[in-house]
């Protein structure tokens, strides 16, 4: 049997070259503040794995994807070993866009952060009176450039976005800007709505894009996650305060809230958060996770 090693290591994911495709896997490890931390989350990679497929069939007739098979019998026998059953995805492969593509549907983080401070996130100006967890008029699109691990990614307004780009892809920067820009928004708008009519709100989320060997743009990477997202229940929405959420925000809290913590999570911050993926892939798909 051959033997694979990754030739890309993320924070969450190992990426594999299997000649004419990649296989991407997603591990348990899980991420905050752009540290991996000490403890794996069990089940974690699968429930990526199976979320972001079930998402990209359902935006299939928007974006084509990078997404081939999660069946283990399509891919490299050295893939299918127990310890990537249902993490891993096989993948087209794509000449990456380097750029975040961020959305927000609703004011938090550090959207919420910038905004107290100026009344604007990424540059764009926001209505007055807004308070936190607030449902945005219109989601807006704010990219951030990508940062090797251990540095910070850089919240670009999209002019900065397009200067960034064009040193990519000299003759393509603003084009390619303004495509993913509206695809972005266009997956948002639909998922959102999908995800609300399940008793779930998307306040915030990031996409990623790449090209085909002819050049066309194809949504890449994850999609819709709780690593990649703030999923909060619908039920008990109410603005004017932070929300309970089904994502890793409930890991940046315990971790902000006890600072000493060395980024080692304690066993019930492990159990409870897989708990709540969980949940939310029910949720979203009406499947209970096995």
């Amino acid at each position: 049997m051959k033997e694979y090693t990754p030739f890309k290591s993320g924070k969450v994911r190992e990426v594999y070259d299997a000649g004419d495709s990649i296989i991407m896997v997603a591990t348990d490890r899980i991420s905050a503040f752009d540290h991996i931390l000490k403890n794996k989350i069990t089940q974690k990679g699968a429930i990526l794995t199976q979320m972001s497929k079930f998402w990209f069939d359902l935006t299939k007739d928007i974006i084509p994807n990078h997404m081939i098979s999660v069946d283990a019998k399509d891919m490299p026998e050295y893939f299918q070993q127990k310890e990537f059953n249902g993490n891993s995805m096989k993948c087209k492969k794509l000449t990456m866009i380097p750029m975040e593509c961020i959305v927000r549907g609703y004011i938090t983080g550090s959207g919420w952060e910038s905004y107290k401070e100026t009344g604007a996130v990424c540059g764009i100006q926001l209505p007055e009176g807004l308070v936190e967890s607030d449902k945005l008029p219109e989601p807006i699109f704010t990219p951030s450039t990508k940062a090797e691990i251990g540095d910070h990614d850089e919240n670009v307004t999209l002019e900065q976005g397009m200067e960034y780009l064009e040193k990519a892809f000299p003759g393509k920067g603003r084009e390619y800007a303004e495509k993913i820009r509206d695809y972005t928004l266009a997956l948002y708008k639909k998922c959102a709505d999908y995800a609300l009519s399940h008793g779930i709100i998307i306040a915030d989320t990031k996409f990623e894009f790449g090209l085909d060997d002819a050049g066309n743009i194809v949504l890449g990477d994850e999609m819709l996650t709780p690593d990649s997202s703030r999923f909060w229940p619908l039920a008990g929405y109410k603005p004017g305060q932070s929300q309970p959420s089904y994502d890793k925000q409930f890991v940046r809290d315990w971790l902000k809230a006890n600072p000493d913590n060395d980024f080692l999570l304690p066993q019930e911050v492990i159990v409870k958060t897989i708990e709540k993926y969980k949940e939310a892939y029910q949720m979203l798909t009406g499947k209970e996770f096995k």
